[in-house]
């Protein structure tokens, strides 16, 4: 392997990769866990007072919880395209590794956001409609809005992860 294959397909490259697994899991099941446990004090404080508004004001839950999902997709997208050295050559390009872990970043920290603006938004958001059930319609677009914000992280990193370069192996 030449000199220049090497120095675009290191042995180090899929590390890049992995991280981009980790990041678009782990970041984004941080805003999830942030945006349920924040709704969830919200739920809890405003059931006490109105238990039966508790199950119609569970959405912010589960809207929370689905960024985990989409930092599931990203991270399994990703780590299929990871590909294991082969006769002791890496076919897995750093260019590839930088594209995984741009789209593990977009994803994950897209989610932490839209997890944080969720659980602020359906803490208040709940408590409001648990006083005044009118608040209800506006409290579910503002979440819609905010898991907006998760989804545009999902859309541009499966754009990204579908950007790759592969080295031929012994070249």
């Amino acid at each position: 392997m030449g000199d220049a294959s090497y120095e675009i397909c290191p042995a180090s490259a899929p590390f890049f990769g992995f991280m981009g697994v980790s990041a678009a899991l782990v970041f984004a099941n941080i805003g999830a866990a942030y945006g349920t446990a924040k709704s969830g004090v919200g739920i809890s404080s405003m059931g006490v007072m109105n238990p039966q508004l508790v199950m119609r004001n569970i959405i912010p839950v589960v809207m929370a919880g689905v960024l985990g999902i989409y930092g599931l997709i990203v991270a399994v997208i990703i780590q299929g395209s990871i590909e294991a050295p082969q006769n002791g050559y890496s076919i897995y390009s750093l260019y590839t590794g930088f594209a995984h872990l741009a789209a593990g970043l977009c994803c994950g920290l897209s989610g932490m956001a839209a997890g944080m603006a969720i659980g602020i938004v359906g803490d208040a958001g709940v408590r409001a409609v648990g006083q005044q059930e009118k608040l209800f319609v506006g409290m579910i677009l503002i979440l819609i809005f905010a898991e907006a914000l998760g989804l545009y992280g999902l859309i541009v990193a499966l754009i990204l992860s579908q950007n790759s370069f592969s080295c031929e192996a012994g070249n």
